[in-house]
């Protein structure tokens, strides 16, 4: 008797989801509306305006390049653009939840007030999670 394995994909987890779409924006991140659309549209942020700064921006390229960078099979990623990611990284501030959500991509919280950098800590505990899971290797960028 021959039996045969199936393998059954497995759906990304909303963290990985989170990222792959963050690394994909791609020109679609251009601009402050661009960067206020994604983080609306992901519910990084709370509804309302938001003041986004050209430093938001800057922050938010450079956390995607930097991701993107280390996603990118086919290239030996760039140690600058992985440096410069590191520091925004290491200026977001999150904490442990005691308790999380069923909802929440990580157990790592935002512990900061500005709206866009609660959004890019986000995507930092997003980050954190695939990154423990070894989800991260199954991303593309």
């Amino acid at each position: 008797m021959t039996t045969t394995t199936t393998s059954t994909p497995t759906r990304p987890s909303a963290a990985a989801e989170l990222i792959a779409d963050f690394v994909s924006t791609g020109g679609r991140l251009t601009d402050r509306a661009d960067l206020a659309r994604f983080l609306r549209e992901h519910r990084l942020v709370t509804e309302g305006a938001i003041p986004i700064t050209l430093a938001d921006l800057d922050e938010a390229i450079t956390l995607r390049d930097g991701i993107r960078a280390l996603l990118d099979r086919e290239n030996a990623p760039d140690p600058e653009a992985l440096g410069r990611a590191q520091k925004v990284l290491d200026g977001l501030r999150v904490t442990v939840r005691l308790e999380p959500s069923e909802e929440a991509e990580s157990p790592l919280a935002p512990a900061v007030v500005d709206e866009v950098r609660r959004g890019l800590a986000r995507v930092a505990g997003a980050w954190a999670a695939v990154l423990a899971t070894g989800e991260w290797r199954r991303l593309r960028p």
